[in-house]
């Protein structure tokens, strides 16, 4: 257990877990969920997607019984489609440094703010092997202060994207695993 009763917990299977991530997902999407590429199904599908994905791994913040947030990532490879998809070309090498995505982070609103989504971060980079960390985040979420907040987190923009097309053009960041 941590301050305020919280526990974060590691998960490498989805199965156990799933039904809570939807449950984070659908609340904190809740405004968006009426576009396709926010619905419920539509998360479900990337969900189950990047569960199958090698390197899979989870941590969800927990009080009690009651999911707060969580993070998940993968492991990249240097051919992944998530290099190929960059608008402009990366850092020479870039590809080539071993990588974990961060493909979600979500955390319900009474929480944000409170230091809690940094704490579930750094805690799923604690232990991996991975020497960068890279995202994705829509620059206007939280009217840019979601990106903002990566940036304070140590991540630098180094290109853009967009993986599906009804959704928004992303902003790619990255940084160093460990430290900001």
């Amino acid at each position: 257990m941590t301050s305020l009763g919280i526990e974060l917990r590691h998960a490498l299977e989805i199965d156990p877990i799933r039904h809570e991530l939807i449950e984070v997902f659908a609340e904190v999407r809740a405004a968006q969920l009426h576009q396709p590429h926010y619905s419920v199904e539509r998360y479900s599908e990337r969900l189950d997607r990047h569960a199958a994905e090698a390197g899979w791994e989870a941590v969800i913040a927990y009080q009690g019984d009651e999911p707060l947030g969580y993070a998940y990532v993968n492991t990249l490879q240097p051919e992944d489609r998530w290099w190929k998809r960059m608008t402009t070309p990366l850092p020479a090498g870039c590809t080539d440094i071993p990588t974990v995505a961060l493909k979600e982070i979500m955390l319900r609103r009474p929480w944000r703010g409170t230091g809690l989504a940094l704490r579930i971060h750094d805690e799923l980079l604690a232990h991996r092997s991975e020497k960068q960390v890279s995202l994705l985040v829509n620059p206007q979420a939280g009217d840019g202060k979601v990106q903002a907040l990566y940036q304070s987190w140590g991540y630098e923009a180094v290109s853009t994207q967009q993986p599906s097309a009804d959704g928004p053009v992303l902003t790619a960041m990255l940084r160093a695993a460990r430290g900001s």
